[in-house]
């Protein structure tokens, strides 16, 4: 392997990319585009050229450009190979998944590892939320996708992880915008550097939408906080954000009521008065320790974290139906705790690396359920909470052991290995016994071993191959209920298992200033999760047999002057069952009357064959930009069945980005004009709706305008 040496090579290439870096409006190092530097993969920084994995980093200036930085959707659709949909329905999360992975989920992100500087915002079961990103404060975002993503343990078909910027400078700013369907938005932020090597960040915003549809109206409240400490070995940071978030709930379309008016609401909206309120705080914090004299011991990382979240969800459930004793009821309330710990050493020599770590996951929940309706003066009142009807206890928690190492087999030929191994448990202590006990315990072992080996015959290229193993456990919500209808767990739920590859090319050309990426991927999945019943307010889920997914994947940047900068991502995915299966044909779905085949080779319900972004931006003058965006989003089979299919649609938005001087400061200005041919389009599906209420309509033509003033102090 060689001397040990405390910077190697691939270290002191990442340090030159910063060095060379330009720098932002801040003032904080940004690297060209060629020389992105990411930590996602590998747990340490290197660019992202030479990295034996698809991964697509989206800077600061495309976060500020892509909208109110409100929702990961305004940004994620430049990125090749996920489909990041606003439902434009605050009450739900954003329809998210990378290569078909995590698009089964109604409600909620599944099947993605997403991360705010390395603190997870996925649960142990699988289940994720991203309504406390900090899209404002954040440096970048870093998507990875395909087999490496399996080093980050279970349900990780993918990772998405938000790195916030540092304070770079004594600064404070306010912003304000505002838009279309009665947006609107105020912020404020300072950030400092102290004495001692310290130095901090705070910002607040509220926003507040009236919504696309009559009964979508929604506000939330953000907070964040980061304190930096940067001595001559150690770094600190330490991290604290809290977010507020009613907002009612307009319910999916029908076919018949999206073609008749895809603007309305489903009545049963306003009659029950559907809603959800969203409470989350939680704060970490990370120390990073670099050894001077350990000899190949390079560094140490610690990640610790703790939080809670707080749901109450109003839904749309006759009383008649709740009149089943095993019935939950119609509102869902319930309070989680959770917290965990990440630590890793890393050792590097002249040809090689190594890290090796643990990580510990936990996560109590106390869930309760209650009828949506009360009786008052013999008159029934819906849409407020009433009798208890669920009441339980759920705790998971997750312990893993992992290790990576890369080697110079042959100069240019580099070899990474990585293995993660866990155990995943499961409890329910079911405290509301009148309609039986739904108390339960599973635990659940894994590993997911990753493997890639690449070839960089000149500083232009990059090809490599890679594979890996990932391993999907069920949520707490696919595992609540059996399909017989009996008492317990579904214990004959088993995990999803998967076998990916992925075979992908880099070229640079920095004297062109251009930059393609392209893989070939392919994950065979067996014992896929998939719905299975309906009945009475619950939803059950069987093993589906086994499923493909395919593709393509191209990303393109280019900036042939400096003035002038193009962008493009193409996408194309088959995601298919390769087994039959039976499945719900109507809500009740009891016995197999009310049950149909579901063929191979349908596709699975929430992907999209094809999709696709373009950019262009034109600086006319260093302070001022035009851009001109196409989107294309092709269509999303409703459910397994394929019955039905969100019609494809492409998009075109314009942008003007502009600064100017103002006092002791700078104001800038972002102007955007979006669906600009008002083009009427399913903006996401709710995919197996019970109900058949599976489109979700998008905005038709909006505008915003968004004004930041920053000053030194």
């Amino acid at each position: 392997m060689g001397k040990p040496t405390v910077i190697p090579r691939r270290a002191a290439a990442v340090a030159a990319a910063l060095a060379t870096a330009t720098l932002s409006s801040h003032g904080q190092p940004v690297p060209t585009e060629t020389e992105q530097v990411v930590v996602s993969g590998s747990g340490v920084q290197r660019r992202a050229f030479e990295t034996p994995y698809a991964i697509s980093v989206v800077d600061q200036s495309e976060l500020r450009s892509a909208g109110p930085m409100v929702n990961l959707s305004e940004s994620l659709s430049r990125v090749p190979g996920i489909v990041a949909n606003l439902r434009n329905n605050y009450a739900q999360d954003l329809q998210l998944s990378s290569r078909g992975f995590g698009a089964r989920a109604t409600f909620g992100i599944r099947g993605l590892r997403l991360y705010t500087d390395g603190i997870p915002a996925t649960m142990p079961d699988g289940q994720g939320q991203v309504s406390h990103f900090d899209l404002a404060g954040a440096q970048r975002i870093e998507v990875l996708r395909g087999p490496f993503s399996a080093l980050y343990g279970a349900n990780s078909g993918g990772v998405i992880s938000l790195i916030s910027a540092a304070p770079t400078g004594n600064f404070y700013s306010v912003d304000g915008d505002v838009g279309s369907d009665g947006l609107w938005q105020a912020r404020l932020g300072a950030e400092a550097l102290l004495s001692g090597g310290w130095n901090i960040r705070v910002q607040a915003s509220q926003f507040s939408t009236d919504g696309v549809r009559p009964h979508s109206a929604a506000e939330r409240s953000l907070g964040n906080v980061r304190l930096g400490w940067v001595g001559e070995q150690d770094t600190v940071t330490l991290l604290m954000n809290s977010v507020d978030q009613p907002a009612q709930d307009p319910l999916g379309l029908t076919r018949q009521q999206f073609d008749a008016d895809p603007f309305q609401t489903t009545p049963q909206a306003s009659q029950f008065d559907t809603r959800k309120t969203t409470g989350q705080t939680q704060g970490g914090g990370s120390w990073r320790h670099r050894f001077a004299d350990a000899g190949a011991l390079s560094e140490s990382v610690l990640t610790l974290y703790a939080g809670q979240r707080d749901v109450t969800q109003w839904q749309a459930i006759p009383p008649a139906t709740q009149a089943n004793p095993r019935h939950p009821g119609g509102v869902i309330d319930f309070a989680r705790d959770y917290a965990g710990l990440d630590a890793r050493l890393v050792w590097r020599w002249d040809r090689a690396s190594l890290i090796a770590g643990v990580a510990s996951e936990s996560q109590r929940e106390d869930r309760r359920g209650y009828e949506n309706f009360v009786v008052r003066g013999g008159r029934q009142v819906l849409g407020v909470t009433g009798a208890l009807r669920r009441q339980e206890t759920n705790t998971l928690r997750s312990n893993d052991l992992y290790l990576q190492g890369e080697a110079e087999l042959a100069p240019g030929i580099l070899a990474t290995l990585g293995l993660r191994s866990g155990r995943l448990r499961v409890d329910s202590d079911d405290a509301y016994l009148s309609n039986g006990d739904d108390s339960g315990a599973l635990s659940y072992g894994y590993n997911t071993p990753v493997l890639a080996l690449q070839w960089l015959p000149t500083p232009a290229w990059n090809l490599y191959v890679s594979a890996g193993k990932g391993f999907e456990s069920p949520t707490l919500n696919e595992l609540a209920y059996r399909p017989d209808g009996g008492t317990g767990f579904n214990t004959s739920l088993q995990p999803q298992t998967s076998v990916q590859l992925e075979v992908g090319a880099k070229w640079r050309d920095d004297a062109l200033g251009l930059g393609v990426e392209a893989a070939l991927f392919r994950a065979d999945t067996d014992d896929e999760i998939g719905v299975l019943t309906n009945a009475g307010g619950r939803s059950t889920f069987q093993n589906v047999g086994s499923t493909r997914r395919s593709g393509a994947e191209l990303g393109l940047r280019w900036q042939p002057a400096p003035q002038w900068r193009a962008l493009l991502a193409l996408t194309y995915l088959n995601a298919a069952y390769q087994d039959s299966f039976q499945t719900c044909a109507s809500v009740p779905c009891v016995g197999p009357a009310n049950r149909v085949t579901v063929p191979a080779g349908n596709k699975i319900a929430g992907t999209m064959a094809h999709s696709g972004f373009a950019s262009l931006g034109w600086r006319p003058w260093p302070s001022t930009e035009l851009g001109v965006e196409l989107r294309y989003q092709g269509e999303m089979p409703v459910n397994d069945r394929n019955t039905d299919f969100s019609p494809s649609a492409t998009l075109v938005g314009l942008r003007l980005s502009h600064s100017v001087p103002l006092g002791p400061g700078t104001l800038s200005l972002l102007a955007r004009l979006d669906n600009l041919t008002d083009r009427i389009y399913a903006g996401s599906v709710i995919v197996n709706e019970a109900n058949g209420r599976y489109f979700e309509t998008a905005a038709g033509r909006n505008a915003l305008l968004a004004l930041r003033w920053q000053a030194p102090f």
